[in-house]
């Protein structure tokens, strides 16, 4: 009963956070910049100014799907932060690069974070049919075996969710502190605005990690309950 009252609570928190998030990310693109500059020119600007100029930043589809991607060193940014001239814009694009900074200067999660990408991508694939296929043989035939394995992978999915926040705070960190030394958000209302959306990005990023240990509890007590 515990674990369920969690579940539905941490449901009902990241639905809140996220509706929270969106509505933060809509208010501040409505902010302009007092720079004038777009959230390509910011990236590339941070990125030249922490001497990396072997990082390519492209625009990609959709909203909301900006990212690092270290494998092939480019900074994607969705449109509406690519051409955005925005608080939001600049806030993203800022702590993407934060992510470039990471990988330039070797950074010690980012590292651990990217060792796991393999083990976790497969984890990722195997974990929804082990534990739905594992549940089901722990009841009627008292075999564990796929549900062991079930939670294994779900362990794993989950480490990878705690071993995210340090990465994705530091980004921020770095965004800001870029941000208010370049001039480029030179206002306080412009800051405090870039520092209000990176806090409820960061803020999703929390929830699914908690939402994640919840669902590893739960599925760890069915395993747990079942062989007692």
């Amino acid at each position: 009963m515990t674990i369920w009252i969690l579940l539905i609570g941490i449901g009902i928190i990241s639905w809140i956070v996220q509706t929270r998030f969106k509505n933060k990310f809509k208010k501040y693109s409505e902010m302009p910049l007092t720079s004038g500059l777009s959230g390509a020119e910011i990236a590339q600007k941070m990125l030249h100014e922490n001497n990396i100029y072997d990082v390519n930043i492209i625009s990609v589809d959709g909203q909301l799907t900006d990212h690092y991607n270290p494998a092939d060193r480019t900074v994607n940014l969705s449109p509406e932060v690519y051409h955005g001239r925005s608080v939001a814009a600049a806030a993203v694009a800022a702590h993407e690069c934060g992510h470039a900074v990471q990988h330039a200067t070797a950074y010690s999660w980012l590292q651990f974070r990217s060792a796991m990408v393999p083990i976790v991508g497969f984890s990722s694939k195997i974990v929804s049919f082990t534990l739905m296929i594992g549940v089901i043989l722990a009841i009627y035939s008292k075999s564990f075996l796929l549900l062991e394995i079930g939670v294994a992978a779900l362990a794993i999915t989950t480490l990878f969710s705690f071993v995210t926040l340090p990465v994705e705070f530091d980004a921020s960190n770095r965004a800001l502190a870029w941000l208010d030394r370049s001039n480029v958000t030179p206002n306080r209302e412009e800051h405090d605005g870039a520092k209000d959306a990176l806090k409820w990005a960061a803020m999703t990023y929390v929830i699914a990690a908690l939402s994640a240990l919840v669902t590893l509890l739960y599925y760890a007590s069915i395993l747990f309950g079942r062989r007692d």
